[in-house]
């Protein structure tokens, strides 16, 4: 319940507090030469007086209850908005992971015969590969096919140009169309009638958002398909579904009325437990450079960041403590919540059944 009750709050906080602190980071200050006026520790924290002092002039503010990094902005608000990503990424990811893997797992088990041993034999495969590898590669691709796209563009549109100089110097006459001047006017009204319409930063990381949520969900679903096969094989051979058959029933309707209530037990503890593991993925991916970008926060990145801040003469620790602390202490969060939903519906610890059977 502890855990459940910090979880809620966490995503409250950072999830419901997205449309305001997304891009809203507070007013950076810059000072060239200067970090006592742009990284300034956490209020509680006595420092220097020249900290204290720019401490004091922001008493009464809450953004900069846990400090500010090195373009001044605060460390909450980056905080709330990093987790927000994070969160929302970890559950889509999840969400995309247990979607694959029952169907993928519910088809292998009640298929049977060489279809079962084909599709796990894939799965074999795919567990040999590194989930870092796969994420890497579509990083790669998604940055080529955006490079291509541009380039596309650019010729096409320099095409289109040329193609309008061409025709509008064509109304004069070849002394005139000689001319240098009239020449570079062309040029620019060109220009200005075939703009290159670029690809707008929201959309870039946008897509790029949605490839790592694939790129994690993708690979997160392998140990979800196992557990539903092996559940599909044991209940497809109940009494009760041999008698549904015997009555007609389709195989969608077996699997919607008779296979899958037995089914949504293992499904509920598998999300619980995988939500944390695509975070952390997120998380770690983000620190390594190749998941969530700046300028855009996660806690991964973030953390990344402060590391760079670490160093024995003068450490700026919170900028890497806080994210670190919150992101340890919502995956224990959620540990603990897949962990009580595992005792509360596996059947050994039902009412009929706790301490042995009656």
């Amino acid at each position: 319940m502890l855990g459940l009750g910090f979880l809620a709050a966490v995503l409250a906080i950072c999830v419901g507090t997205l449309p305001w602190t997304l891009g809203g980071e507070g007013v950076p200050r810059y000072a060239a030469g200067d970090l006592n006026h742009v990284l300034l520790p956490p209020f509680w924290v006595v420092g220097e007086q020249s900290v204290w002092n720019e401490r004091m002039s922001r008493a009464g503010s809450p953004a900069y209850v846990l400090g500010t990094d090195r373009l001044g902005t605060s460390v909450l608000v980056r905080l709330l908005t990093g987790g927000g990503i994070s969160l929302s990424i970890g559950i889509a990811a999840a969400a995309v992971s247990v979607l694959i893997g029952t169907l993928y797992g519910a088809t292998a088990g009640w298929k049977g015969g060489k279809i079962d041993a084909v599709m796990m034999r894939i799965v074999d495969v795919l567990y040999g590969l590194p989930y870092v590898l796969i994420v890497v590669l579509l990083a790669v691709a998604v940055d080529a096919g955006f490079e291509r796209i541009v380039n596309g563009r650019v010729e096409e549109a320099e095409r289109t140009r040329a193609r309008y100089v061409e025709r509008e110097l064509a109304k004069f006459t070849p002394e005139q169309a000689a001319d240098a001047e009239l020449m570079n006017l062309m040029k620019q009204e060109a220009a200005a009638t075939y703009p290159i319409e670029p690809i707008s930063t929201p959309m870039r990381t946008s897509i790029n958002l949605v490839t790592l949520l694939v790129a994690i969900g993708g690979v997160s679903w392998l140990t979800m398909a196992r557990v539903v096969r092996g559940q599909v094989l044991s209940l497809k051979t109940r009494p009760y579904v041999d008698a549904a058959r015997a009555m007609g029933a389709g195989p969608v309707r077996l699997f919607a009325r008779h296979l899958l209530p037995g089914l949504i037990g293992p499904i509920v503890v598998y999300a619980t437990l995988t939500v944390p593991q695509a975070i952390l993925q997120e998380s770690f991916l983000s620190f390594l450079g190749i998941g969530v970008k700046s300028p855009l926060p996660s806690w991964g990145n973030m953390a990344a960041d402060g590391l760079a801040e670490l160093n024995p003469y003068r450490s700026h620790w919170w900028l890497i403590v806080s994210p670190c602390v919150l992101l340890a202490l919502t995956l224990l969060a959620m540990n603990f919540v897949g962990e009580g939903l595992r005792v509360v519906l596996t059947p050994q610890n039902s009412r009929h059944g706790r301490g042995g059977v009656e």
